[in-house]
């Protein structure tokens, strides 16, 4: 069912891609063909304009009014094309739409010459009673010409902004979706370990009671106060989580302690914690040690048995650092933010959300950043947690 409604999906993305992509390649094509026609056209009334010229026996341009009716309302036809009328040395006449700034400035006069040249080529008009002497029109797109140019892209751009910005609002609903799917899951599994954790309790009570090896119920109950810190911390995801001042070196080191006593012997855990000045910061102990527990376990998995992980606190004026570092087999540099993605995983086994609820934690819930600073296959890995430093 989930692979029907993947496929479905994928077919509607597709014919939704297509459709566009279709609108716009129909667009264009329509567009340039209307600017083809109006190009044509213009190019035509130019053509009359240059006959009627012809038609006149003296220079129409030198301040004599224009007498022939006919004349004058075809000229007036290209009011809305610019253009300029210069004799054979390329002196100025007469121009239309074009500012003086340029008419009057000759290195700008020759460029818009030039310019015109370029989008339509110049008419010559001939003087009937001077075989050695003529006019040219050089004349340019209308206003009208050039929109319907741009037009289609810009139907085309908008059409991309539409579809992006519906993208978008997909992806975002969906992605509230699985947050509350997760939510719900991560909810309803506090609520289903609830039963046996309470039912533990009452046999680790029933242990002391025994003639066991009581160092032995000790550890069981570490264990079982460990996985109701858990169960603490599924209850929390999605809610309000209030942020309360603490003692970094603290959090981290109870998090290290337990850890230590529950690594391989070949591999060695240090930390420099509560050994230096103790640092605070604003955090949710309970999801905070989550943050730490997760990155210490992805690094013994990354050590296979062997190896050294050292976590160390350092800390400047205005923020507190948390680097857990391993000598495993390292990550390539392509892969270091696509390990905070969700689903992103090089184990086996594993969902890959460990890494990525560890981001959103730090990052949402505190305010701070989570980031490998350094890697090198086969030398190992350093992720830091960087968090707003408060003080007392």
């Amino acid at each position: 069912m989930k692979l029907a409604h993947t496929i479905f999906s994928f077919r509607n993305r597709l014919v939704i891609i297509i459709v566009g992509i279709s609108l716009g390649a129909v667009s264009l094509l329509y567009t340039n063909n209307m600017a083809r026609r109006l190009k044509e056209k213009e190019q035509h009334d130019v053509v009359l304009w240059a006959h009627a010229m012809e038609r006149i026996n003296r220079d129409v341009l030198g301040g004599a009014p224009m007498q022939d009716p006919l004349v004058s309302d075809i000229m007036s036809t290209g009011n809305n094309i610019p253009f300029i009328i210069t004799d054979e040395n390329l002196k100025v006449l007469h121009s239309h739409l074009i500012p003086d700034e340029i008419i009057n400035h000759p290195g700008k006069l020759r460029r818009e010459i030039d310019k015109l040249t370029e989008e339509n080529t110049p008419i010559p008009v001939k003087i009937l009673w001077s075989a050695k002497h003529y006019h040219i029109i050089f004349y340019g797109r209308s206003a009208l010409l050039k929109s319907l140019y741009y037009f289609p892209y810009i139907q085309i751009l908008v059409f991309a902004a539409f579809i992006s910005l519906g993208f978008i609002a997909f992806r975002s609903s969906k992605h509230d979706e699985q947050n509350r799917v997760w939510i719900g899951l991560a909810k309803e599994t506090a609520h289903q370990l609830g039963t046996p954790t309470s039912s533990l309790l009452g046999w680790i009570e029933y242990l002391r009671s025994q003639p066991v090896d009581q160092s032995a119920v000790e550890e069981m109950q570490k264990d079982l106060t460990h996985l109701m810190k858990i169960v603490d911390r599924f209850s929390k995801i999605g809610s309000e989580t209030p942020l309360t001042p603490a003692n970094i070196n603290e959090v981290v080191g109870e998090s290290v302690m337990y850890f230590r006593k529950r690594i391989p012997r070949n591999v060695t855990l240090d930390y420099n914690g509560l050994a230096i000045a103790p640092v605070q910061a604003n955090i949710n102990a309970a999801l905070f040690e989550w943050v730490v527990e997760n990155l210490m376990k992805n690094s013994l998995d990354a050590l296979q048995g062997h190896g050294a992980i050292d976590v160390r606190i350092s800390s400047d004026e205005q923020h507190v650092m948390i680097d857990v570092k391993d000598t495993g087999k390292g990550i390539p540099k392509s892969n270091w933010k696509r390990i905070f993605e969700p689903g992103f995983t090089t184990k086996t086994r594993g969902w890959g959300l460990g890494l990525s609820l560890s981001r959103r934690i730090v990052e949402e819930y505190h305010q701070g950043k989570i980031a490998v600073t350094e890697s090198e296959i086969g030398k190992g890995t350093n992720i830091r947690i960087t968090l707003k430093r408060i003080y007392a």
